[in-house]
């Protein structure tokens, strides 16, 4: 009799295991096919996160744009979008993109004419400053610098380095949510600073350098100008560790502005020398 009993009781549990499965299955609609319902003119959207553009600081005719490309992958292209003007962009020298239209500008003389710009640095008049764009706002959010040149931001985007090439040094900036940005420290580099990079892997300064500009401002291809890359480690921190990474003295590379590292190698660009690769 014992026995009878467990087997109903066994067969009224696995009855409603199995009615329960079965609601399961239609409220997940298990046995549901698709109609497809197709509108004309679809196609699928590759590599929609990974779209990558260009900008690239442009001056026709002694005044400064900023052009837009698109990367078109399959054919290795650049499809032109658009051109930005605007009146603060003035003596644009470098830009660093934070997001859609969207970047930092630093304006390197104050003045367009040459021969004002020589006596601007010989004066050390310290008018230049970095420039905040966007489609809906425009405006100076840091100045003083003697010549505001190369620009990077970090991986985080909460700090922006920029170089100042005839002091020297680089200034490290704290990014505020209205774009402002405050000065927290500058690092003495006894070298003039060109262009800035910033190591993807560490979170390292590269600073592309001019030893001795004399020579890259007035050229003698027997007496050529040197070139110099320095890293620069810790950059918050109280003592930033200052190395050199590449130097010479223009037997190989000359007048080097701009050092970019990735995955243990480094590719060393110059203002109208060649490229040097180097793997460190």
């Amino acid at each position: 009799m014992g026995k009878l009993v467990a087997l109903v009781l066994l067969g009224v549990g696995l009855s409603l295991v199995g009615e329960m499965f079965l609601a399961f299955r239609e409220r997940m609609s298990a046995s549901r096919e698709v109609q497809p319902v197709e509108p004309e003119n679809c196609r699928l959207i590759e590599e929609l996160d990974h779209t990558v553009y260009l900008y690239v600081v442009n001056h026709p005719h002694m005044k400064s744009t900023v052009e837009i490309f698109k990367f078109e992958e399959q054919q290795l292209s650049l499809v032109y979008l658009k051109t930005i003007k605007h009146e603060l962009l003035k003596s644009v020298n470098d830009i660093v993109v934070l997001g859609p239209e969207q970047f930092y500008a630093t304006r390197d003389h104050y003045f367009t004419n040459p021969f004002l710009s020589l006596f601007e640095m010989i004066l050390d008049l310290r008018w230049t400053y970095v420039l905040f764009y966007s489609p809906r706002e425009v405006k100076v959010v840091a100045k003083g610098f003697c010549s505001a040149n190369g620009i990077a931001v970090s991986a985080d985007q909460k700090y922006v380095y920029v170089a100042d090439v005839a002091a020297k040094n680089i200034h490290i900036m704290e990014k505020h949510d209205n774009w402002d940005l405050t000065q927290l420290k500058v690092i003495q580099l006894g070298t003039l600073v060109d262009n800035l990079t910033v190591d993807p892997a560490t979170g390292d300064i590269l600073a592309g350098c001019h030893p001795n500009p004399m020579k890259l401002l007035i050229y003698n291809p027997e007496d050529p100008p040197g070139s110099e890359v320095l890293r620069i480690q810790n950059v918050l921190s109280e003592k930033p560790r200052v190395s050199t990474v590449y130097a010479n003295n223009g037997s190989v590379l000359q007048g080097t502005s701009v050092a970019s590292v990735y995955h243990g190698k480094i590719l060393i660009g110059t203002v109208f020398h060649k490229t040097l690769y180097c793997e460190l």
